[in-house]
């Protein structure tokens, strides 16, 4: 690491995670870790960690993440949770990816391969995101005619995905019936693995009786959506939406939970230069910054590249806030105090600052912040008592 800016991963807390989320919701047979954009941003090495929890499959976007997957584990079925294109269905097959078929169309050009080995399947139905999948009961029908027809094409699984949490919306009681609709007249107990529940519906609502799988992904990485009633404003909130449930028949939503899981991703930079400045001189681009009294600027090598930006507006050193006054691509000025030295460690967020609290700094969540930390950014990841520097 030449640039002393780095995110600390802890694999250790990662496998811990899948293990509460396991022994909370013990009712499904297949716990999917999806690992999306290297697994959040925390990199592809911690696939093993959330093996070792208990994840028995994983899903990701593209079938590049997928061969990337593939390289920290040989056995556990992958589900690519886009399209692949059908040239490349000797990757599929060479490789043992689940694909995603969400169209007849792509079904009937599928069954028109000569495959040589087998290719797992999982039908995407469209309840209502109208991004992909099946939208009528006929083309679902008909798209399972074709496949069990073809020995080399196995139907594995059938999942949605919920738009909303339902907590305060008729969403996804829509969604659900929606999922009925279309796949009226199809036994789901036949196909090993239904998925419909995301980390946010898996915490607000009880598990449906026919679902065997349940996707896993924020929830893994720390996060329990785990919904506080605070103060009388939070009671008055409360009131109103019970209310609001009642009025629209609105199907049992869970606001609390206990689940214990903790975030495993800390940004780390270092000081690099530190200069005095007097009152009324500028720091930063177009002179966006004009100090009010004398004082200290320390520059730190992360910047908007990274992902970090001066509206982040503070970071910690020796566990005091300090706050950014302007940012560049490639580096942060802080206006800090005498107690702060060249070298010393700055937390972008970890134990003094949390993920879930620079989501609320930025008006974001915490998908977005973690997933906007770039692969510039080394991660060292910690598993057991060992340490090591992944690049990207």
């Amino acid at each position: 690491m030449y640039r002393k800016t780095y995110a600390i991963i802890d694999g250790n807390q990662l496998e811990e995670n899948v293990k509460k989320i396991k022994n909370k919701y013990s009712g499904y047979t297949y716990y999917i870790g999806v690992v999306k954009n290297n697994a959040y941003s925390h990199g592809f090495r911690v696939v093993r960690n959330l093996i070792k929890g208990g994840i028995n499959y994983l899903a990701v976007s593209s079938l590049d993440e997928a061969l990337s997957v593939r390289k920290f584990s040989r056995t556990i079925p992958i589900l690519v949770l886009e399209p692949i294109d059908l040239e490349y269905m000797d990757d599929v097959m060479n490789n043992k990816i689940t694909i995603t078929v969400e169209s007849l169309e792509y079904v009937k050009e599928l069954n028109k391969i000569n495959l040589p080995f087998t290719i797992k399947i999982h039908l995407k139905i469209d309840t209502g995101m109208n991004r992909l999948g099946f939208k009528t009961n006929k083309d679902v029908k008909e798209a399972i005619k074709i496949i069990l027809k073809n020995d080399k094409l196995e139907l594995e699984g059938i999942y949605s995905h919920f738009a909303s949490s339902g907590i305060a919306d008729v969403y996804y009681d829509q969604q659900l019936n929606t999922f009925l609709k279309l796949t009226k007249g199809i036994d789901l107990k036949e196909i090993p693995i239904v998925h419909l529940d995301r980390s946010l519906t898996l915490v607000t609502h009880e598990k449906l009786a026919f679902v065997t799988g349940v996707r896993l992904g924020i929830v893994l990485y720390g996060f329990s959506q785990n919904r506080r009633i605070i103060g009388l404003k939070g009671k008055l909130r409360e009131l109103k939406r019970q209310l609001y449930l009642k009025r629209k028949h609105i199907s049992k939503t869970i606001l609390t939970n206990d689940l214990d899981v903790k975030e495993a991703f800390g940004l780390y930079s270092t000081v690099m230069s530190i200069r005095k400045v007097t009152k009324n001189e500028f720091v930063g681009y177009n002179a966006s910054y004009k100090v009010k009294e004398d004082g200290f600027i320390a520059t730190i090598p992360i910047g908007y590249a990274d992902g970090v930006s001066k509206e982040f507006q503070y970071v910690v050193i020796h566990k005091k806030k300090y706050k950014i006054v302007a940012d560049s691509m490639d580096m942060l000025m802080v206006l800090v105090d005498k107690n702060v030295k060249v070298k010393d460690k700055v937390e972008i967020f970890g134990d003094t600052i949390s993920i879930k609290e620079v989501a609320r700094t930025l008006n974001t969540n915490a998908y977005h912040v973690l997933n906007t930390i770039t692969n510039r950014v080394p991660r060292i990841h910690k598993e057991n008592d060992d340490t090591i520097e992944i690049n990207y």
